[in-house]
């Protein structure tokens, strides 16, 4: 089915499989995205007649306005609001939810930034509401609303007690399932099991814990002993941070907030990942706020929302200054270490630049001590083949080397009786 998708698009997209009301037709989310500098983005919702078609049709046109919204729905699956617009999505699996999520923060992202609004943008678009042929029983499930249920209330402090329960039953079912065929149902059904009460109001609660916790499976990048290269989920996690000894965050976002200002030592770069941000003029300052934390003895967390271009650029340069490395040989070292770095051509542009930067210091510094040395090993020999006329001559040699004084028996310094005979 992938496959068959890809042959309709030349834009970047990104395919997730939903829950179906049939057990025979097959439902697909495409996240389509223009690959120009306006990154523009939509959601289609495709159906194949059956599991083993390889025809499709369209069901669905949901453009990424500036004000599109995405949020959990509290029963396994997410809602899209654009334009006051609201449809509900369900992954198959909480993988496949993790992984779409992400891409729709960035397409929401980069709608804000590019102010994306109906009638400036997106008229591309036009060109897949013409061709939505899906049938009605196709079309009626795109269109399909679920009321959510709200929490039934109970007791604070009992609530609080069986949310803790939760939480570790949780985290021992995704610990122990293979997660890309876990669907929240099936986690849902085994806390029911294991637990034994009702898991209706709490349905939020847990779809939620089920993110949080595939986040925090996905560990932040050790750089050096002292230096980790995470995300906002990273950011987020407490435990984690405690366990990797960190103490200072940088946080190289416009967008995520400080999560423990009491707890950790923060510095921000407010900007967002676009090619006109300018990250170099920070990197003097957040060179000094690593280092600090390595001569402290503890650990820092550089992060952006995903760890893979604003705060990735930033660990970049540092390794470059504090190692004396190359831009091809840093860029490699912690691509290596963190396999999603992908700063953006902006970003790429001021390494290159801030590499230039740090080959001309290295290069002035290696000058001047290269000009004291030669001063002192070819220039200072050539002037004793030099002619002594004068007695600027022996001035110039004591300020090179100074005559040993040699003191005889009666106590009178030979050495300066030697200097003198010579000026006479």
């Amino acid at each position: 089915h992938l496959h068959s998708v890809s042959l309709l698009f030349s834009s970047s997209l990104q395919a997730v499989q939903l829950e179906s009301v049939s057990s025979v037709r097959v439902r697909y989310l495409i996240v389509v995205s223009t690959l120009e500098n306006k990154q523009e983005s939509i959601l289609l919702g495709m159906d194949f007649p059956k599991s083993d078609s390889d025809q499709c049709t369209i069901g669905l046109v949901l453009p990424i306005w500036s004000d599109t919204q995405v949020y959990l729905d509290g029963d396994g699956g997410f809602s899209v609001t654009s334009a006051e617009e609201t449809r509900i999505f369900k992954p198959v699996s909480m993988q496949t939810m993790w992984s779409v999520l992400q891409v729709l923060h960035g397409c929401c992202e980069r709608a804000v930034q590019a102010a994306v609004i109906p009638g400036s943008g997106l008229e591309w678009a036009q060109h897949y509401n013409l061709h939505i042929e899906s049938d009605r029983f196709c079309l009626n499930e795109w269109e399909a609303m679920n009321d959510l249920e709200s929490v039934r209330k109970d007791i604070h402090g009992q609530r609080v007690s069986n949310e803790s329960l939760i939480k570790e039953h949780l985290r021992d079912i995704m610990r122990t399932e293979d997660l890309d065929n876990l669907t929240s149902k099936m986690v849902h059904s085994a806390l029911e099991k294991r637990i034994g009460f009702d898991m209706r109001p709490y349905k939020e609660y847990i779809d939620n814990e089920i993110l949080v916790t595939m986040a925090q499976m996905d560990k932040p990048s050790k750089i050096f002993d002292y230096l980790f290269l995470g995300s906002e989920w990273n950011a987020a996690n407490f435990e984690e941070l405690q366990k990797n000894n960190v103490g200072y965050i940088l946080n190289v976002t416009r967008e995520i907030d400080n999560f423990f200002p009491e707890s950790f030592t923060y510095m921000n770069i407010r900007v967002y990942d676009v090619e006109a941000t300018d990250l170099l003029s920070h990197w003097t300052d957040t060179y000094n706020f690593i280092d600090m934390a390595r001569r402290s003895g503890q650990a820092v967390l550089v992060h952006c929302k995903m760890g893979v271009s604003r705060s990735a650029s930033t660990v970049i340069a540092y390794a470059m200054k504090y190692k004396q490395w190359p831009l091809d040989v840093a860029l490699p070292y912690v691509s290596e270490r963190r396999p999603i770095v992908k700063p953006n051509d902006g970003f790429m542009k001021q390494l290159q630049t801030y590499n230039g930067i740090l080959n001309a210091r290295s290069g002035m510094v290696l000058g001047r001590l290269l000009n004291e040395d030669l001063y002192f090993i070819i220039l200072c020999p050539l002037l004793n083949f030099l002619p002594q006329p004068a007695a600027s001559q022996h001035t110039l040699e004591a300020k090179v080397q100074r005559p040993k004084t040699e003191v005889d028996t009666q106590g009178r310094e030979s050495g300066a009786r030697k200097v003198g005979r010579g000026r006479g």
